[in-house]
């Protein structure tokens, strides 16, 4: 078997409502790049990528150039092919590696006609856990409601999945508003599910001592862990030295060497791996295998994922055995999907691990046109900036904090 195409295409799939974030905004949809790659013997493998609201097609049409003939299940000579790490100091492609990888063990899984988790070693569990994940919301200015700014806000949007999807662990995506306020929205959702697991993640953007401060007034609640509070392992490390809450990570151990660092003067308790950001789903599972060594924590991050990615997430899941947490997934907050079935369903919290051949899911190509043809009407969108906020960004640590009260809705 050999590659004979790469053929990349932009979607653009809408949200409930614009998502916030520390960094920016979410606004209104996701932007992925849907990757064909097509065998000569007929079998086509998918793979998927972000971007920050930008497509990728150049970079994985330049891709043709070097894997054109290439064998997909030669899949580590692929990895120093187009993402050699002295190489990547100058041309970054972990991101491109890992959606190229999907679609080759998708290609292998249907040519030996296996599910993915059986050439990772076999399957664990049927079904991954996912945690409700709450986000701070603009309304959806097209059908004015889906706002999310306000402790009670969101802890009805909790309520609403929570009912819908059977979540019984809740993240609350923050670094938003004011330590302060988020404090407050915390204990709310606290309060509210008394008998459930939470987490909280301000996106790295308070001071060492903003988030000892906040940590430490966390400490008697049902806290999963507390995600990147600050950006690096020295402050997380004087974090950790002052706070009885696990902490965990997706944006200071990405890579070995960080993983590395951290075992050898620990800094994070718990490791959010991505199956993008490791450069793989392979990646990934070899990263588990030192945290099981080493007894960190693992769990399955979300970096805002449609349902081609979100298969790999679940494969993921299934063979790694020490996932200790229930896995991240912005999934809830798509209106729909571009696989065939829709939105794959949630039940009693979780989602079954796909069993077909390769990853188990197919395109639905009425709904790759429709969303293909919205991106080119709508474009692309900075991920990076705040629709009502024009030239802002966030310093580190911050403190330009956005204004609660603020109620206005953004058109987009």
């Amino acid at each position: 078997m050999k590659i004979v195409d790469i053929r990349p295409t932009t979607v653009t799939v809408p949200l409930i409502a614009p998502l916030r974030h520390a960094n920016g905004c979410h606004w209104g949809r996701f932007v992925r790049t849907i990757v064909e790659v097509e065998a000569d013997n007929g079998l086509i493998g998918l793979g998927e990528m972000g971007g920050g609201g930008e497509t990728a097609e150049a970079v994985f049409r330049a891709m043709n150039g070097y894997l054109r003939g290439h064998d997909p299940a030669r899949m580590e000579e692929m990895r120093f092919r187009i993402a050699n790490p002295t190489a990547s100091l100058y041309n970054n492609r972990t991101q491109v590696l890992a959606a190229l990888e999907f679609a080759c063990l998708d290609l292998v899984g249907q040519q030996w006609g296996v599910p993915v988790h059986a050439i990772l070693g076999g399957k664990l569990r049927d079904r991954v856990g996912f945690a409700t994940y709450a986000f701070f919301r603009y309304a959806n200015p097209r059908i004015g409601r889906g706002e999310a700014r306000t402790p009670e806000q969101i802890v009805e949007q909790i309520r609403e999945a929570r009912d819908r999807h059977g979540f019984t662990s809740h993240k609350l995506k923050a670094g938003v508003f004011h330590p302060d306020y988020e404090l407050e929205v915390y204990r709310a959702i606290a309060q509210a599910f008394p008998g459930d697991r939470i987490r909280f993640d301000p996106n790295a953007v308070w001071s060492t001592e903003q988030a000892i401060r906040f940590g430490q007034a966390i400490e008697g609640l049902r806290n999963d862990y507390l995600e990147d509070p600050v950006y690096g392992l020295h402050g997380m490390r004087r974090t950790r030295e002052k706070v009885r809450v696990p902490l965990a990570t997706n944006t200071v151990v990405v890579n070995f060497e960080q993983l590395a660092a951290n075992v050898l003067d620990t800094a994070v308790d718990v490791i959010l791996l991505d199956t993008t950001f490791w450069g793989g789903i392979r990646a990934c599972v070899k990263a588990a295998g030192v945290c099981e060594t080493f007894q960190l924590g693992v769990a399955v991050h979300s970096s805002g994922e449609l349902g081609i990615q979100l298969a790999t997430m679940l494969h993921l899941g299934a063979v790694i055995p020490n996932l200790s947490f229930d896995a991240d997934a912005h999934y809830h907050h798509l209106t729909d999907d571009v696989i065939e079935g829709g939105l794959m369903p949630y039940e009693g919290g979780s989602i079954r691990v796909p069993d077909a051949p390769g990853l188990g899911v197919k395109l639905d190509r009425e709904k790759v046109r429709r969303y293909a043809e919205l991106y080119r009407e709508l474009g692309g969108y900075p991920y990076d900036q705040d629709p009502l906020r024009p030239g802002w960004a966030p310093v580190l640590p911050n403190d330009r904090w956005a204004d609660p009260n603020d109620d206005r809705v953004p058109q987009l």
